[in-house]
């Protein structure tokens, strides 16, 4: 069924979006909204694409309209759509139309119109269709979607990430340093809080394509192992610490952090792996961890949270696109449950900036390399990933997400726990 003239799709979308159109929105019925001299403009190209926005309203149907195609930004470039973002973070979420104004819109767009359709193949499954593949975070179930986000492709994650291949907050010692610097000054700024020494054993779980692992080898005479569920990054891990010739003291095994039989280390790290646990499993989790330490040893765990303790539920777009099952929490919520089991809390820091500027540059990456990337792993999914990583960075400039790292202590039967009167790991 064809849209009547006299019915103007982007009438319908700027009425309903809160807070009015930010910038120019042109449907394929030749209808326009917002100011007509914006430098960036969303052009709906077709059918399929009203009909993403009008059966999933939000960041939902806005996402699965501009990954499949249907929904082209014009003005920025799709490996860095950051000022899109900017200006539509407030602007994703469509009030409720009226009755009047619903029966109008039925009409206008046609029942036909209202029939969602198949949505792009990077979607993932919705939460209680992967009720149906097994428990929330169980062993299989957290592996599917560890499998989802990072078995895409090591050559992509590459050209991203940079030679570093660390895909989690960086610590920029100056505005002005690299990517790579950054990356490094964190991996030494979590070898310094653990006070790793010659010898010790380090345990790095989630530990990606080993970069923590290497880096407390290289630099800090470490034995460490790390534990990935991605078999890729383990792969990839694997053969840089051969590489590197670190085979003696670094290791990196495909196995969930879970099933680690070893014990009695002096240092665990968790870097980017909190986020994939789930809140409801927080407690086990820091009790594992908590029985992997000798007594005295250390926990770093480096995550991002919430600004609030509060429970916060996950956007579609993360949830079905990004991280599936994924959640956060507080700070405060991360250190109750760290106390609860046993763990004495010693310093907590707050990085939220600094993964502002980490995505920042992941974003340029990604647009430098933007045709190996797409050749790769394909347009849709390059797409996705210019997306979630410019509006995750205005998140974090917004103070909606955090990135905390937690450093506490396994206590002695004496009540020692290994620290000095004051910290030794400032720079």
């Amino acid at each position: 069924m064809s849209t009547p003239k006299q019915f103007k799709i982007a009438d319908v979308v700027a009425d309903l979006t809160r807070g009015g159109m930010p910038l120019r929105f042109e449907a394929y019925d030749g209808s326009a909204a917002g100011p007509e001299d914006a430098e960036i403009r969303l052009e709906l190209v077709n059918r399929r694409g009203l009909q993403y926005l009008v059966t999933a309203p939000g960041d939902l149907g806005l996402a699965r309209a501009y990954v499949a195609g249907d929904l082209v930004v014009h003005g920025e470039h799709p490996g860095n759509p950051y000022a899109v973002m900017q200006k539509l973070k407030d602007h994703t979420k469509f009030r409720a139309p009226l009755p009047s104004e619903l029966l109008t819109i039925v009409r206008g767009l046609g029942l036909s119109n209202l029939k969602p359709p198949a949505p792009p193949p990077q979607e993932h499954l919705p939460r209680w269709r992967r009720m149906v593949e097994g428990v929330r975070h169980s062993l299989t179930r957290d592996a599917e979607a560890i499998h989802h986000h990072y078995d895409v492709s090591n050559t992509f994650y590459r050209h991203v990430l940079g030679p570093s291949m660390a895909y989690t907050c960086a610590v920029y010692p100056s505005a002005e340093a690299t990517l790579e610097q950054a990356q490094t000054e964190k991996f030494d700024l979590v070898a310094r809080k653990l006070d790793l020494q010659p010898g010790q054993r380090l345990l790095d779980v989630g530990c990606g394509w080993g970069g923590m692992v290497m880096h407390a080898a290289r630099e800090y005479g470490v034995k460490a192992l790390g534990v990935t569920l991605s078999r890729q990054q383990a792969e990839w891990a694997k053969n840089a610490i051969d590489e590197a010739g670190l085979g003696d003291l670094a290791e990196v095994r495909h196995l969930d952090y879970r099933e680690v039989l070893e014990s009695d280390f002096d240092a665990v790290s968790s870097i980017g792996l909190t986020e994939h646990i789930g809140v409801g499993q927080l407690e086990s989790y820091f009790t594992f961890l908590h029985d992997k330490l000798k007594p005295e040893g250390r926990l770093l765990n480096h995550c991002i949270t919430r600004h609030t303790n509060r429970p916060v539920r996950t956007g579609a777009f993360i949830d079905r696109y990004v991280f599936p099952d994924g959640e956060l929490t507080g700070s405060g919520r991360l250190v109750t449950e760290m106390q609860d089991v046993g763990l004495e809390v010693q310093h907590s820091e707050n990085l939220r900036l600094h993964y502002a500027m980490t995505l920042r540059d992941w974003n340029r990456n990604l647009v430098e390399h933007w045709d190996e990337c797409v050749t790769e792993v394909g347009l849709g999914t390059a797409r996705v990933w210019g997306l979630y990583m410019a509006a995750c960075r205005v998140g974090f400039e917004r103070n909606e997400v955090q990135l905390h790292q937690v450093l506490a202590a396994k206590v002695g039967d004496g009540g020692g726990n290994g620290f000095p009167l004051r910290p030794t790991w400032a720079s």
